[in-house]
Order: C-alpha cells, then structure tokens, then sequence
C-alpha cells in the first residue's frame, strides 16, 4: 500500500470530465473541470472524440495532482464514466479509430427490433437483466463493426480494442491494461447477470467477437499503475464503476431496498438487491452495482434519457435561459405550469416506456404562455418522469420507502420539493451531490486499503443530508398525473 491519504477521482461525464481528490474521510481536497464537445452529426446520433475524453481527463488530473503538491499525496485512482458508450482502438498505437458513441445514440436501432422480430429478447431480457435497445453498448458495436472501415481493418488484424469509457482510460493511463469492470459490462447486453465474463452466445447474436472485448475485473483492486510520465509517479488504478453504480455507492444504498436518483444529463434510478439477481415484469433494468472479491452485488434500475440535457437544450438551443439556475426562480414566479406539459423525448422515452422512436412535446401553450410557465413545466417533467418509475418499481416488488437523490439538477430546491410532492414521500439529498465521484472515491478507497469493508468506507465518507417532505394534496397530485398521461398517449 502506498504512504499516501488521498484518492484521485477521474469522472468522465457526458456534458465534461473532471479530476476530483478526496480524504478517506470523504472531504473534497481539490477538483478540475472542463467541458466535452458534443458531436450530432445526425438526428439521434450523438457523438464524442475519445481523443479529447482522454485529453482533457489527462489535463484535469493534472491540476489536481498539482494542487496537491505532487503524486506522492495519492494513494490510489477511482475511475467512473458515462455508460453505453463505446470507443474503438488500436490495441497496438492506442489511437481512436471512430468517434465514441455515446449512451444517447440510437443508430443501433433497426439490429435491436430485428431480433425483436427474431424472438431474442426474452432471452437477452432474462440472462443480462436488459432490454434490446440502442441504448446498450452491443448494438453499437456491432455499427462499428459493420460501418466503420478503420474499425474492420482493426479488427481483421487483430488490433481492435472495443470498451466503454473507463475500459479507454484505464488502456491510456496505465499503457496497455485492457480491463472493464463488472459493473460497466453490465451494461453491454453481452455479460450475464451471474456469470463471471463474455458470454458467447451473447456475443453471437449481436456479432460482437468476445476477442475484441476487454477482460472483467472487480470494481475494487489493484488494476494497474498509471505510466509514471503522465502524472508523476505510477499510481495504482483501485476502483472502477460506472456512473449510476458509483452514485449508488456514493449514496450508501449497500442494502437492499435503499433506493437513489441521479439528476444530470439523463435521471437515474437504482434500488439495490444485494446478493439476489433482479428480475422485472415491468420493464425495468437488472445490473451489476458492484463486483469485489469476485462477489457481486446487484440492482434493480429505470434509466430515463432526458433530464438536464431538456434544460440545456432549452437554454443552448432555444434561447429561453440564460442559465441552468434561473429555473428555480421562473419556476417559483408562477403559481402552475399554465397547463403546459412537457414530454422530453428528445432522445427517445427510457424505461419504464422504452419507445426508441418516441418524440419529444409541448402541450397546452396559448398566448398567455410565458419561459417561467415553459421553465416551470420542464422542471415539473423530472417529478413526472420519476413517478413513472415508481410505480414500476412498486409492481417489480421494490416500492420506495424514501427516496435518496443527487446529481447537478437535484440541487434545485424547487425540483427537489416537486418531486416529494409527486411521490408522496420523503426525498433526501446529500449536502455534497457529487456522489458518483464520491462513489468512485469509495471504491478506490477500498482497493488501496484506505478503508477495510465497502460498507465502512460509506459510513467514513458520506456527509449530511436534508430532507424534503411532501406538501401537495391528493387531487392536485392526481390532477399533475392525469395531464402527464394525455400528453404520453399523444406522441
């Protein structure tokens, strides 16, 4: 174990990518930031150049190592990334050979209902605890495969490299480890819930070769140093997760039942269930939420698309805010939405819906419809959207008892009231909202030996919470859910 107190968290998002440290007591010792172009080149394609991920994942770790006065203060790297999305390498130069697709992109659709048509989702379903959608990394790789010539030439001799995020900086940083973790090859569709690695009849039904896939690893460990050039000194890489399995963690929902939501780019809902493999006749997700000592505990999940990224198109594309922030006060200058709903299909409807071709809406404008009623009635979508999935969880056997919430839109206290308000329960959010770091942080933790158990390193590095508590009545609650449903049924 190496003399250092620190951990070094390298969160690589959808929207931007960032270097974190933490204490072992869960404090934030200095963190880095920069932003991710997106790519579109086409509608419901959405794209990243794995050469600025690793860029500027590169840069924002070196701020931080700087501000800590130098490699010597950390004593291991936790990794965390946006899942599904796939980049292809050359195994031998370690060059890209495509931009990434990310989660977002849906080009994989027509494979997926193909072998809908072909029956295969029911066995896909019950083996990998997920649906046939685009949303999964397979089906991409499979278009990368069948469309990408550098990626067929790669692959013909014997140099393709296809992962997922972590999978592409743990390659860069250490110099050639080609790892996934568990809970990242989860989410593939060619991993089964209860085996330990690649599943070939998996890999045959989306024609994805087992040979150009990364090995699976635990999330806690020693997976490889860092090459000494790029940040000072080999630093072991000890802690892999994707984001929504890192938030989890970061959240202390270890035991089953306990149940947390991420607001960002997408909203994220996992409840844990410990050692027992989650099955679901609602539509809802099984996954690995983390591996150690070759042990996995599991999670029940409902994944929607379009969260933060319906505010920032809003802002970015339609001009109706200047920032993020001003929701909260236009929301808070309007006693209702003025019946406007608004349907955030953007890139399709998640889970429990799972509608690939569905569009987004606006309902219920008139003249006397105002950004505060448009900005109000966005806001209101997150609450929606997270009603739905509970009522899923609650047929799937997993109602909420409260609900745990983080993530960079969960710091709208107006959205946070509005979501106890639709649930009809208590919503508590921490008072640091970047648990998926503090989740990676956690893992790592206990692969450097900072902290003994999973469990002890959330007890030592949460913090505090506030709660939110319902103040809505039962008709209003049903008057919302009424006009949500018809705007559904409409598009």
């Amino acid at each position: 174990m190496r003399s250092g107190d620190a951990i070094l968290v390298l969160d690589a998002g959808t929207t931007s990518v960032r270097a974190i440290a933490f204490s072992s007591d869960g404090k934030v010792l200095g963190q880095f930031q920069l932003e991710l172009t997106q790519h579109y080149p086409k509608p419901g394609w959405v794209e990243h150049d794995a050469g600025e991920i690793w860029d500027k994942t590169l840069a924002c770790a070196r701020a931080v190592v700087a501000d800590l006065g130098g490699a010597g203060r950390i004593a291991g790297i936790g990794i965390t990334n946006q899942r599904e999305t796939v980049v292809a390498w050359d195994r031998v130069t370690g060059q890209p050979l495509h931009r990434a697709l990310v989660w977002q992109d849906r080009r994989a659709g027509p494979l997926c209902e193909r072998l809908k048509a072909e029956g295969q989702e029911r066995d896909v379903q019950t083996r990998t605890g997920l649906l046939l959608d685009p949303y999964f990394s397979a089906g991409k790789m499979r278009w990368l495969l069948d469309n990408s010539e550098a990626v067929a030439a790669a692959h013909a001799s014997g140099r393709l490299a296809l992962g997922t995020v972590e999978s592409w900086l743990t390659f860069r940083l250490t110099g050639g480890a080609f790892i996934t973790d568990a809970s990242n090859a989860s989410r593939t569709s060619l991993l089964p819930l209860d085996e330990p690695g690649w599943d070939d009849t998996l890999c045959e039904i989306f024609g994805v070769p087992a040979s150009v896939l990364p090995e699976v690893v635990d999330c806690a460990g020693n997976f490889g140093a860092t090459l000494p050039e790029l940040l000072g000194d080999d630093i072991p890489i000890c802690g892999l997760a994707g984001d929504q399995q890192a938030a989890t963690i970061g959240q202390g929902c270890l035991q089953p039942g306990q149940t947390k939501a991420t607001y960002g780019t997408g909203a994220f809902v996992l409840a844990s269930t410990g050692a027992k493999l989650p099955r679901s006749r609602h539509r809802m997700l099984g996954t690995v939420l983390y591996q150690i000592g070759g042990q996995r505990s599991y999670a029940l999940e409902g994944s929607v698309f379009v969260a933060g990224s319906l505010i920032k198109w809003l802002r970015d594309s339609l001009g109706l805010l200047g920032s993020a922030g001003e929701t909260e006060e236009l929301a808070r200058s309007v006693p209702d939405s003025g019946g406007v709903v608004i349907v955030p299909a953007l890139a399709g409807l998640g889970a429990p819906h799972w509608r690939p071709d569905a569009r987004a809406a606006i309902t219920g404008m008139s003249f006397a419809t105002s950004r505060a009623h448009l900005a109000r009635a966005a806001l209101e979508a997150m609450a929606m959207q997270t009603h739905d999935l509970a009522e899923a969880f609650a047929a799937d056997g997993a109602a909420w008892r409260t609900l745990r919430i983080d993530g960079g839109m969960s710091t709208n206290d107006w959205m946070a009231q509005d979501i106890a308000n639709m649930l009809g329960i208590t919503v508590e959010r921490p008072d640091f909202v970047e648990t998926t770091a503090l989740g990676a942080g956690m893992l790592a933790a206990v692969g450097a030996g900072l902290h003994p158990t999973l469990p002890a390193a959330a007890q030592a590095m949460r913090g505090p919470v506030r709660h939110f508590t319902p103040q809505l009545d039962d008709a209003a609650r049903s008057g919302r859910i009424a006009a949500w449903r018809k705007a559904l049924a409409a598009i």
